[in-house]
Protein backbone atom coordinates (compact mmCIF):
# COMPACT_ATOMS: atom_id res chain seq x y z
CA UNK A 1 0.00 0.00 0.00
CA UNK A 2 1.43 3.67 -0.47
CA UNK A 3 1.79 6.03 1.65
CA UNK A 4 -1.37 8.11 0.85
CA UNK A 5 -3.34 5.70 -0.75
CA UNK A 6 -7.12 6.06 0.50
CA UNK A 7 -8.79 2.44 1.23
CA UNK A 8 -12.08 1.88 1.67
CA UNK A 9 -14.45 -0.21 3.30
CA UNK A 10 -16.32 -2.92 2.48
CA UNK A 11 -19.65 -0.54 2.94
CA UNK A 12 -18.06 2.46 1.27
CA UNK A 13 -17.08 -0.16 -1.98
CA UNK A 14 -20.87 -1.19 -2.32
CA UNK A 15 -22.39 2.26 -1.97
CA UNK A 16 -19.62 3.28 -4.76
CA UNK A 17 -20.44 0.28 -7.29
CA UNK A 18 -23.99 1.30 -6.51
CA UNK A 19 -23.66 4.90 -7.78
CA UNK A 20 -21.56 4.17 -10.64
CA UNK A 21 -24.32 1.53 -12.08
CA UNK A 22 -26.73 3.80 -11.36
CA UNK A 23 -24.94 6.34 -13.57
CA UNK A 24 -23.93 4.44 -16.24
CA UNK A 25 -27.07 2.99 -16.58
CA UNK A 26 -28.50 6.35 -16.89
CA UNK A 27 -25.71 6.69 -19.68
CA UNK A 28 -27.06 3.52 -21.40
CA UNK A 29 -30.94 4.75 -21.51
CA UNK A 30 -29.52 7.86 -23.00
CA UNK A 31 -27.61 5.88 -25.54
CA UNK A 32 -30.56 3.88 -26.42
CA UNK A 33 -32.93 7.23 -26.80
CA UNK A 34 -30.67 7.63 -29.38
CA UNK A 35 -30.71 4.67 -31.57
CA UNK A 36 -26.84 3.81 -30.15
CA UNK A 37 -27.50 0.92 -28.04
CA UNK A 38 -24.03 -0.65 -28.20
CA UNK A 39 -25.30 -4.21 -27.21
CA UNK A 40 -27.22 -4.41 -30.43
CA UNK A 41 -23.50 -4.35 -32.24
CA UNK A 42 -22.58 -7.88 -33.54
CA UNK A 43 -19.47 -7.72 -35.41
CA UNK A 44 -16.11 -5.18 -35.86
CA UNK A 45 -13.59 -5.80 -38.41
CA UNK A 46 -10.37 -6.31 -36.34
CA UNK A 47 -7.09 -6.16 -38.28
CA UNK A 48 -4.82 -5.71 -35.90
CA UNK A 49 -3.71 -6.81 -32.35
CA UNK A 50 -1.56 -4.53 -30.49
CA UNK A 51 1.53 -6.37 -29.86
CA UNK A 52 1.74 -6.42 -33.16
CA UNK A 53 1.46 -3.34 -34.10
CA UNK A 54 4.22 -2.33 -31.27
CA UNK A 55 6.85 -5.24 -32.45
CA UNK A 56 6.24 -4.30 -35.95
CA UNK A 57 5.97 -0.44 -35.82
CA UNK A 58 8.27 0.56 -38.65
CA UNK A 59 6.15 -1.79 -40.98
CA UNK A 60 3.00 0.06 -40.33
CA UNK A 61 3.79 3.80 -39.30
CA UNK A 62 1.15 6.10 -40.79
CA UNK A 63 -0.40 2.77 -42.08
CA UNK A 64 -4.52 2.51 -41.13
CA UNK A 65 -5.31 -0.69 -38.37
CA UNK A 66 -8.60 -1.04 -36.81
CA UNK A 67 -8.05 -2.33 -32.99
CA UNK A 68 -10.24 -2.83 -30.48
CA UNK A 69 -10.65 -3.79 -26.32
CA UNK A 70 -11.16 -1.95 -23.54
CA UNK A 71 -10.29 1.97 -21.85
CA UNK A 72 -7.88 1.18 -19.07
CA UNK A 73 -7.33 4.57 -18.78
CA UNK A 74 -7.82 8.10 -19.86
CA UNK A 75 -5.76 11.38 -20.06
CA UNK A 76 -8.40 14.51 -20.92
CA UNK A 77 -6.95 16.84 -22.60
CA UNK A 78 -9.77 19.39 -23.76
CA UNK A 79 -10.35 18.92 -27.42
CA UNK A 80 -7.67 15.84 -27.76
CA UNK A 81 -7.45 12.89 -25.10
CA UNK A 82 -5.26 10.30 -25.06
CA UNK A 83 -7.03 6.39 -23.77
CA UNK A 84 -5.28 3.71 -22.84
CA UNK A 85 -7.10 0.38 -24.88
CA UNK A 86 -6.48 -2.94 -24.22
CA UNK A 87 -6.68 -6.12 -26.42
CA UNK A 88 -5.76 -9.81 -25.53
CA UNK A 89 -2.50 -9.21 -26.43
CA UNK A 90 -2.01 -5.83 -24.62
CA UNK A 91 -1.93 -2.16 -24.52
CA UNK A 92 -2.15 0.61 -26.96
CA UNK A 93 -2.38 4.47 -26.92
CA UNK A 94 -5.00 5.62 -28.51
CA UNK A 95 -5.08 9.62 -29.81
CA UNK A 96 -8.50 11.09 -30.12
CA UNK A 97 -9.43 14.74 -31.68
CA UNK A 98 -12.32 16.85 -31.99
CA UNK A 99 -11.03 17.76 -35.63
CA UNK A 100 -10.35 14.10 -36.78
CA UNK A 101 -14.17 12.59 -35.47
CA UNK A 102 -16.28 15.26 -35.56
CA UNK A 103 -17.37 17.14 -32.80
CA UNK A 104 -21.18 15.50 -32.08
CA UNK A 105 -19.23 12.34 -32.04
CA UNK A 106 -16.30 13.71 -29.71
CA UNK A 107 -19.37 14.54 -27.34
CA UNK A 108 -20.67 11.54 -27.47
CA UNK A 109 -17.32 9.29 -26.31
CA UNK A 110 -16.29 12.36 -23.88
CA UNK A 111 -19.56 10.57 -21.75
CA UNK A 112 -17.91 7.13 -22.46
CA UNK A 113 -15.91 5.38 -18.96
CA UNK A 114 -12.77 3.36 -18.06
CA UNK A 115 -14.20 -0.28 -18.88
CA UNK A 116 -15.94 0.59 -21.80
CA UNK A 117 -14.96 -2.06 -24.84
CA UNK A 118 -14.13 0.01 -28.08
CA UNK A 119 -13.18 -0.56 -31.70
CA UNK A 120 -10.74 2.09 -33.55
CA UNK A 121 -9.80 2.69 -36.92
CA UNK A 122 -6.95 5.16 -37.51
CA UNK A 123 -3.30 5.03 -38.20
CA UNK A 124 -0.28 4.30 -36.40
CA UNK A 125 2.07 7.45 -35.31
CA UNK A 126 4.40 8.05 -32.54
CA UNK A 127 3.78 10.89 -30.21
CA UNK A 128 6.25 13.67 -29.39
CA UNK A 129 7.62 11.58 -26.08
CA UNK A 130 8.52 8.52 -28.94
CA UNK A 131 5.03 6.25 -27.57
CA UNK A 132 3.69 4.14 -30.30
CA UNK A 133 -0.26 4.96 -30.35
CA UNK A 134 -2.82 4.94 -32.70
CA UNK A 135 -4.62 8.37 -34.29
CA UNK A 136 -7.64 7.78 -34.40
CA UNK A 137 -9.79 8.70 -37.41
CA UNK A 138 -13.66 7.08 -35.88
CA UNK A 139 -14.39 5.54 -32.57
CA UNK A 140 -17.11 3.21 -31.56
CA UNK A 141 -18.73 1.92 -28.60
CA UNK A 142 -18.81 -1.71 -28.48
CA UNK A 143 -20.08 -2.86 -24.94
CA UNK A 144 -20.95 -0.05 -22.42
CA UNK A 145 -19.23 -1.49 -18.97
CA UNK A 146 -21.94 -0.65 -16.25
CA UNK A 147 -19.68 -1.47 -12.97
CA UNK A 148 -16.37 0.15 -12.97
CA UNK A 149 -13.17 -1.33 -13.22
CA UNK A 150 -10.92 -2.57 -10.14
CA UNK A 151 -8.21 -0.41 -10.35
CA UNK A 152 -11.05 2.51 -8.83
CA UNK A 153 -10.11 1.06 -5.68
CA UNK A 154 -5.83 0.54 -6.33
CA UNK A 155 -6.64 -2.53 -7.76
CA UNK A 156 -7.89 -6.78 -6.77
CA UNK A 157 -5.82 -7.28 -4.30
CA UNK A 158 -7.59 -9.24 -2.11
CA UNK A 159 -6.74 -13.24 -3.32
CA UNK A 160 -10.01 -15.06 -2.58
CA UNK A 161 -11.90 -12.40 -4.44
CA UNK A 162 -9.63 -12.41 -7.59
CA UNK A 163 -10.32 -16.34 -7.27
CA UNK A 164 -13.72 -15.60 -7.24
CA UNK A 165 -14.19 -13.76 -9.74
CA UNK A 166 -11.30 -14.44 -12.03
CA UNK A 167 -12.36 -12.05 -14.88
CA UNK A 168 -11.59 -9.30 -12.90
CA UNK A 169 -8.46 -10.68 -11.94
CA UNK A 170 -7.79 -11.13 -15.61
CA UNK A 171 -8.52 -7.17 -16.07
CA UNK A 172 -7.17 -5.72 -12.66
CA UNK A 173 -3.86 -7.93 -13.52
CA UNK A 174 -2.88 -8.29 -16.85
CA UNK A 175 0.45 -10.78 -15.71
CA UNK A 176 -1.84 -13.07 -14.49
CA UNK A 177 -3.20 -14.21 -17.90
CA UNK A 178 1.02 -15.30 -18.79
CA UNK A 179 0.23 -18.01 -16.54
CA UNK A 180 -2.89 -19.83 -18.07
CA UNK A 181 -1.35 -19.19 -21.51
CA UNK A 182 2.48 -21.20 -20.40
CA UNK A 183 -0.32 -23.52 -18.80
CA UNK A 184 -2.31 -24.28 -22.45
CA UNK A 185 1.31 -24.16 -24.07
CA UNK A 186 2.43 -27.02 -21.23
CA UNK A 187 -0.64 -29.34 -22.57
CA UNK A 188 -0.29 -28.22 -25.96
CA UNK A 189 3.83 -29.54 -25.65
CA UNK A 190 2.72 -33.02 -23.92
CA UNK A 191 0.19 -33.71 -26.38
CA UNK A 192 2.44 -33.29 -29.08
CA UNK A 193 5.63 -35.31 -27.16
CA UNK A 194 3.39 -38.38 -26.83
CA UNK A 195 1.68 -37.88 -30.27
CA UNK A 196 5.11 -38.14 -31.51
CA UNK A 197 6.04 -41.21 -29.37
CA UNK A 198 2.82 -42.94 -31.39
CA UNK A 199 0.58 -42.50 -28.33
CA UNK A 200 -2.75 -42.34 -29.25
CA UNK A 201 -5.56 -39.75 -27.29
CA UNK A 202 -8.50 -41.27 -26.00
CA UNK A 203 -11.44 -40.11 -23.71
CA UNK A 204 -13.69 -42.67 -21.28
CA UNK A 205 -16.73 -41.59 -19.30
CA UNK A 206 -16.83 -39.15 -16.10
CA UNK A 207 -19.68 -40.63 -15.15
CA UNK A 208 -19.14 -44.14 -13.35
CA UNK A 209 -21.89 -46.52 -12.42
CA UNK A 210 -19.76 -48.01 -9.16
CA UNK A 211 -17.78 -47.00 -6.37
CA UNK A 212 -14.90 -48.51 -6.66
CA UNK A 213 -12.56 -49.14 -3.95
CA UNK A 214 -9.63 -46.65 -4.29
CA UNK A 215 -8.60 -44.38 -1.60
CA UNK A 216 -10.37 -41.45 -2.75
CA UNK A 217 -13.83 -40.00 -2.48
CA UNK A 218 -15.73 -39.76 -5.05
CA UNK A 219 -18.96 -36.94 -5.63
CA UNK A 220 -22.07 -38.66 -6.17
CA UNK A 221 -24.87 -37.90 -8.43
CA UNK A 222 -27.87 -39.31 -9.69
CA UNK A 223 -28.94 -40.19 -13.50
CA UNK A 224 -32.91 -39.28 -13.56
CA UNK A 225 -33.35 -41.20 -16.56
CA UNK A 226 -31.96 -44.45 -15.83
CA UNK A 227 -33.14 -43.70 -11.88
CA UNK A 228 -29.63 -44.90 -10.72
CA UNK A 229 -26.69 -43.25 -8.51
CA UNK A 230 -23.74 -42.98 -10.18
CA UNK A 231 -20.25 -41.03 -9.58
CA UNK A 232 -18.03 -38.58 -11.03
CA UNK A 233 -14.75 -40.46 -11.48
CA UNK A 234 -11.59 -40.10 -9.31
CA UNK A 235 -9.29 -41.49 -11.69
CA UNK A 236 -8.85 -42.22 -15.76
CA UNK A 237 -6.74 -45.64 -15.00
CA UNK A 238 -9.91 -48.72 -15.44
CA UNK A 239 -11.13 -47.81 -18.63
CA UNK A 240 -7.64 -46.80 -19.78
CA UNK A 241 -6.59 -50.34 -19.23
CA UNK A 242 -10.02 -52.13 -20.70
CA UNK A 243 -8.52 -50.32 -24.08
CA UNK A 244 -5.12 -51.63 -24.15
CA UNK A 245 -6.93 -55.29 -22.93
CA UNK A 246 -8.51 -54.43 -26.07
CA UNK A 247 -5.84 -53.81 -28.37
CA UNK A 248 -4.28 -50.46 -28.44
CA UNK A 249 -1.00 -50.61 -27.40
CA UNK A 250 -0.13 -46.61 -26.52
CA UNK A 251 -3.01 -44.25 -25.41
CA UNK A 252 -3.52 -41.63 -23.27
CA UNK A 253 -6.24 -39.03 -21.42
CA UNK A 254 -6.10 -36.14 -20.41
CA UNK A 255 -8.98 -36.07 -17.82
CA UNK A 256 -11.03 -34.15 -15.26
CA UNK A 257 -11.14 -35.94 -11.95
CA UNK A 258 -13.31 -35.16 -8.97
CA UNK A 259 -12.40 -36.12 -5.51
CA UNK A 260 -14.71 -35.13 -2.55
CA UNK A 261 -11.70 -34.47 -0.28
CA UNK A 262 -9.48 -31.65 0.98
CA UNK A 263 -8.72 -28.52 -0.17
CA UNK A 264 -4.78 -26.92 0.10
CA UNK A 265 -2.36 -24.96 -1.42
CA UNK A 266 -1.40 -28.26 -3.72
CA UNK A 267 -5.10 -30.04 -3.47
CA UNK A 268 -8.31 -28.69 -5.41
CA UNK A 269 -11.57 -31.51 -5.87
CA UNK A 270 -11.39 -30.93 -9.13
CA UNK A 271 -8.29 -31.72 -11.41
CA UNK A 272 -6.31 -32.88 -14.68
CA UNK A 273 -4.50 -35.67 -14.98
CA UNK A 274 -2.72 -36.87 -17.40
CA UNK A 275 -2.48 -41.09 -17.99
CA UNK A 276 -1.03 -43.30 -20.25
CA UNK A 277 -0.85 -46.84 -20.80
CA UNK A 278 2.07 -48.42 -23.16
CA UNK A 279 1.96 -52.36 -23.45
CA UNK A 280 4.79 -54.47 -23.34
CA UNK A 281 7.17 -52.13 -21.30
CA UNK A 282 7.60 -52.06 -17.20
CA UNK A 283 8.17 -49.35 -14.87
CA UNK A 284 11.81 -48.81 -15.87
CA UNK A 285 10.59 -47.41 -19.44
CA UNK A 286 8.59 -45.23 -17.60
CA UNK A 287 10.67 -43.78 -15.68
CA UNK A 288 13.26 -42.81 -18.95
CA UNK A 289 10.25 -41.39 -20.28
CA UNK A 290 9.02 -39.02 -17.29
CA UNK A 291 13.13 -37.59 -17.45
CA UNK A 292 12.59 -36.73 -21.24
CA UNK A 293 9.31 -35.41 -20.76
CA UNK A 294 10.16 -32.97 -18.06
CA UNK A 295 13.36 -31.89 -19.73
CA UNK A 296 11.44 -30.92 -23.20
CA UNK A 297 8.91 -28.99 -21.33
CA UNK A 298 11.48 -27.17 -19.14
CA UNK A 299 13.53 -26.51 -22.52
CA UNK A 300 10.64 -25.60 -24.52
CA UNK A 301 8.25 -23.73 -22.18
CA UNK A 302 11.09 -22.07 -19.67
CA UNK A 303 13.93 -22.15 -22.42
CA UNK A 304 16.16 -23.74 -19.58
CA UNK A 305 16.74 -27.28 -18.09
CA UNK A 306 17.28 -25.68 -14.55
CA UNK A 307 14.10 -23.73 -13.32
CA UNK A 308 13.51 -21.34 -10.24
CA UNK A 309 10.66 -22.35 -8.07
CA UNK A 310 10.45 -20.27 -4.69
CA UNK A 311 14.06 -19.19 -4.95
CA UNK A 312 15.20 -22.79 -5.31
CA UNK A 313 17.27 -23.49 -8.11
CA UNK A 314 15.25 -27.25 -9.77
CA UNK A 315 17.85 -28.78 -11.97
CA UNK A 316 15.48 -30.91 -14.13
CA UNK A 317 18.05 -31.84 -17.15
CA UNK A 318 20.79 -33.53 -14.74
CA UNK A 319 19.82 -37.21 -14.41
CA UNK A 320 17.19 -37.69 -11.68
CA UNK A 321 18.22 -39.64 -8.33
CA UNK A 322 16.71 -43.09 -8.16
CA UNK A 323 16.10 -45.03 -4.88
CA UNK A 324 14.31 -47.75 -3.68
CA UNK A 325 11.40 -46.56 -1.13
CA UNK A 326 13.17 -49.14 1.06
CA UNK A 327 16.10 -47.74 0.36
CA UNK A 328 15.68 -44.27 0.88
CA UNK A 329 14.39 -45.01 4.15
CA UNK A 330 17.66 -46.41 5.55
CA UNK A 331 19.08 -43.60 3.62
CA UNK A 332 17.65 -40.84 5.21
CA UNK A 333 16.23 -42.74 8.62
CA UNK A 334 19.03 -44.99 9.04
CA UNK A 335 16.63 -47.81 10.06
CA UNK A 336 16.87 -51.44 8.10
CA UNK A 337 15.08 -54.55 8.12
CA UNK A 338 11.25 -52.09 7.58
CA UNK A 339 8.55 -53.61 5.43
CA UNK A 340 5.10 -52.50 4.94
CA UNK A 341 3.17 -50.09 6.71
CA UNK A 342 6.09 -48.78 8.99
CA UNK A 343 8.37 -48.35 5.74
CA UNK A 344 5.46 -46.01 4.13
CA UNK A 345 5.11 -43.69 7.78
CA UNK A 346 9.04 -43.37 7.95
CA UNK A 347 9.19 -42.14 4.56
CA UNK A 348 6.24 -39.53 4.07
CA UNK A 349 7.69 -38.28 7.48
CA UNK A 350 11.26 -38.83 7.55
CA UNK A 351 12.18 -38.74 3.70
CA UNK A 352 9.44 -37.01 0.81
CA UNK A 353 10.36 -33.17 2.74
CA UNK A 354 13.76 -34.07 1.86
CA UNK A 355 13.37 -34.45 -2.38
CA UNK A 356 14.08 -31.23 -3.47
CA UNK A 357 16.00 -32.04 -6.48
CA UNK A 358 13.70 -34.44 -9.14
CA UNK A 359 14.01 -38.01 -7.28
CA UNK A 360 12.25 -41.48 -8.68
CA UNK A 361 11.14 -43.32 -5.38
CA UNK A 362 9.87 -47.21 -6.93
CA UNK A 363 9.79 -50.32 -5.15
CA UNK A 364 6.58 -49.45 -2.76
CA UNK A 365 5.32 -52.06 -0.57
CA UNK A 366 1.84 -54.45 -1.46
CA UNK A 367 0.07 -52.82 1.26
CA UNK A 368 -0.67 -49.09 -0.72
CA UNK A 369 -0.04 -50.19 -4.42
CA UNK A 370 -3.76 -52.05 -4.89
CA UNK A 371 -2.85 -51.91 -9.11
CA UNK A 372 0.61 -52.56 -9.13
CA UNK A 373 2.66 -55.82 -10.63
CA UNK A 374 4.35 -57.60 -7.66
CA UNK A 375 8.05 -57.61 -7.81
CA UNK A 376 8.80 -61.69 -8.92
CA UNK A 377 11.73 -61.74 -6.02
CA UNK A 378 10.71 -60.06 -3.61
CA UNK A 379 6.21 -60.11 -3.74
CA UNK A 380 6.08 -58.00 -0.60
CA UNK A 381 6.95 -55.29 -2.91
CA UNK A 382 5.69 -54.13 -6.22
CA UNK A 383 6.91 -52.48 -9.64
CA UNK A 384 5.40 -49.15 -8.81
CA UNK A 385 7.24 -45.50 -8.55
CA UNK A 386 6.59 -41.83 -7.97
CA UNK A 387 8.43 -38.92 -8.37
CA UNK A 388 9.10 -35.65 -6.27
CA UNK A 389 10.03 -32.66 -6.99
CA UNK A 390 10.31 -29.62 -4.31
CA UNK A 391 8.80 -32.01 -1.78
CA UNK A 392 6.04 -32.96 -3.69
CA UNK A 393 4.59 -36.10 -5.06
CA UNK A 394 4.06 -35.13 -9.12
CA UNK A 395 2.86 -38.68 -10.41
CA UNK A 396 2.52 -42.34 -9.97
CA UNK A 397 3.51 -44.66 -11.62
CA UNK A 398 3.14 -48.46 -12.29
CA UNK A 399 4.24 -52.06 -14.18
CA UNK A 400 0.90 -52.94 -14.35
CA UNK A 401 -0.96 -55.90 -12.51
CA UNK A 402 -2.47 -58.19 -14.88
CA UNK A 403 -3.06 -60.94 -12.85
CA UNK A 404 -6.75 -61.31 -12.34
CA UNK A 405 -7.07 -63.21 -9.48
CA UNK A 406 -4.63 -61.30 -7.35
CA UNK A 407 -6.51 -58.33 -8.78
CA UNK A 408 -9.69 -59.69 -7.58
CA UNK A 409 -8.00 -60.48 -3.94
CA UNK A 410 -6.63 -56.94 -3.17
CA UNK A 411 -9.58 -55.32 -4.48
CA UNK A 412 -11.83 -57.30 -2.27
CA UNK A 413 -9.50 -56.05 0.62
CA UNK A 414 -9.56 -52.58 -0.21
CA UNK A 415 -13.34 -52.81 -0.44
CA UNK A 416 -13.49 -54.27 2.92
CA UNK A 417 -11.27 -51.66 4.72
CA UNK A 418 -13.97 -49.26 3.04
CA UNK A 419 -16.62 -50.71 3.96
CA UNK A 420 -15.92 -51.19 7.84
CA UNK A 421 -15.12 -47.03 7.42
CA UNK A 422 -18.74 -46.69 6.64
CA UNK A 423 -18.25 -45.84 2.98
CA UNK A 424 -19.64 -47.16 0.01
CA UNK A 425 -17.51 -49.45 -2.07
CA UNK A 426 -17.94 -52.07 -4.29
CA UNK A 427 -16.09 -54.81 -6.94
CA UNK A 428 -15.57 -53.30 -10.37
CA UNK A 429 -16.50 -57.00 -11.81
CA UNK A 430 -16.51 -55.52 -15.29
CA UNK A 431 -12.51 -53.91 -15.07
CA UNK A 432 -11.55 -57.70 -13.56
CA UNK A 433 -13.44 -59.53 -16.35
CA UNK A 434 -11.50 -57.42 -18.42
CA UNK A 435 -8.32 -58.62 -17.03
CA UNK A 436 -9.31 -62.22 -17.31
CA UNK A 437 -8.79 -61.79 -20.90
CA UNK A 438 -5.41 -60.98 -20.77
CA UNK A 439 -4.07 -57.68 -20.21
CA UNK A 440 -0.53 -57.73 -21.53
CA UNK A 441 2.58 -56.23 -19.64
CA UNK A 442 1.74 -53.06 -19.49
CA UNK A 443 3.84 -49.73 -17.74
CA UNK A 444 1.14 -46.63 -16.83
CA UNK A 445 1.92 -43.39 -15.43
CA UNK A 446 -0.67 -41.07 -14.04
CA UNK A 447 0.49 -37.30 -13.40
CA UNK A 448 -1.17 -34.15 -12.55
CA UNK A 449 -1.24 -31.36 -14.73
CA UNK A 450 -1.94 -28.79 -12.14
CA UNK A 451 1.05 -29.67 -10.21
CA UNK A 452 3.34 -29.50 -13.13
CA UNK A 453 2.21 -26.02 -14.18
CA UNK A 454 2.81 -24.70 -10.86
CA UNK A 455 6.26 -25.88 -10.88
CA UNK A 456 7.09 -24.37 -14.53
CA UNK A 457 5.19 -21.09 -14.01
CA UNK A 458 6.53 -20.53 -9.87
CA UNK A 459 3.50 -20.82 -8.66
CA UNK A 460 3.17 -21.32 -4.78
CA UNK A 461 -0.66 -22.48 -4.96
CA UNK A 462 -2.77 -24.64 -7.29
CA UNK A 463 -5.46 -21.87 -7.00
CA UNK A 464 -2.82 -19.84 -9.24
CA UNK A 465 -3.24 -22.25 -11.89
CA UNK A 466 -6.54 -22.94 -12.04
CA UNK A 467 -9.24 -20.21 -13.97
CA UNK A 468 -11.91 -20.84 -11.55
CA UNK A 469 -10.79 -23.34 -8.46
CA UNK A 470 -13.19 -24.35 -6.11
CA UNK A 471 -14.33 -21.85 -3.49
CA UNK A 472 -16.98 -21.38 -1.03
CA UNK A 473 -20.24 -20.00 -2.36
Amino acid sequence: MQENEIVLTNEEMLAELGEQNRIRLEKLAELKSAGQNPYEITKYAVTHKNVEIADKFDEYENKDVCIAGRIMSWRDMGKANFIDVRDASGRMQVYVKTDDIGEENFAQFKKWDLGDIVGVRGFVFKTRRGEISVHAKEITLLTKSLLPLPEKWHGLRDKEERYRKRYLDLIANPEVKDTFVKRSLILREIRSYLDNLGFLEVDTPVLHTVSLGAAARPFITHHNTLDIEMYLRIETELYLKKLIVGGFDKIYEVGRIFRNEGMDSTHNPEFTSIELYWAYVDYFAVMDLVEALYRHLCLTICGSDTIMFKGTAIELGKPWTRMTMRGAVEKYTGKTGVSGNELIDLFEEHVEPKLIQPTIIYDYPVENSPLAKRKKDDPMFTERFEYFINAWEFGNAFSELNDPIDQRERFAKQVEEKRKQGLKAELDEDFLTALEYGLPPTGGLGLGLDRLVMLLTDSASIRDVLLFPTMKP
